[in-house]
């Protein structure tokens, strides 16, 4: 099926579609300013000395606990619960070329927090990002989903994406989080943050 069309004739409340794209535009770069900032910092003190194996410093930038990393292997729901979790596990994502999984995910957290004149524009977004056939990234969600997840998206409510959500989240659960568990990144972190603790 060609790429889903949402017409905007239906979007009276709003006060104009350039004006909604434009106030979700800065709102969501901000947003990702900030979550790049924080991953950035986070990353460059945590990611040469895993990597080295070297002792990481005591970091006045991450305040990330052993006893907190360790609890990201008792579920997804604990390591998605964790901004920091939620970091490295992106980071996990990316390397494996899956990060659309995550992305998706944590643009549906937000998006149930949205203010209801602002459903739409945040649901067209969503839709043309993850959701609609050709989209850049893409989430798999099989054919009768895509369409219903489309049809859902054209009169948005708080849980027009939740079917969605949830295969995504099981997809991740199932598949990507057990890797994560034994990978060298996660392993190495659990076992950098132990040795320091112990000293």
């Amino acid at each position: 099926m060609p790429g889903f069309f949402f017409p905007h004739n239906n979007m009276t409340e709003l006060n104009g579609k350039d004006d909604c794209k434009l106030a979700e535009g800065k709102i969501h770069k901000k947003k990702q300013k900030a979550f790049g900032a924080d991953l950035k910092n986070y990353l460059k003190c945590m990611v040469p000395h895993i990597e080295s194996g070297i002792k990481t410093s005591n970091s006045r930038n991450v305040m990330l606990s052993a006893e907190e990393v360790l609890q990201w292997s008792q579920s997804l729901e604990k390591l998605l619960a964790s901004q920091s979790g939620q970091g490295v596990f992106r980071e996990f994502l990316k390397s494996e070329f899956s990060e659309e999984n995550i992305e998706f995910w944590l643009a549906c957290e937000d998006y149930k927090k949205t203010k209801s004149d602002h459903l739409h524009c945040k649901a067209e977004r969503i839709y043309q990002e993850f959701v609609q056939s050709d989209a850049i990234k893409q989430i798999n969600i099989d054919y009768q989903m895509r369409e219903a997840t489309a049809k859902r998206a054209q009169d948005p409510t708080h849980t027009s994406f939740d079917e969605a959500q949830r295969t995504v989240y099981i997809l991740m659960e199932r598949d990507s989080y057990p890797r994560f568990l034994r990978s060298k990144a996660y392993l190495n972190l659990l076992n950098q943050l132990q040795t320091n603790t112990s000293k």
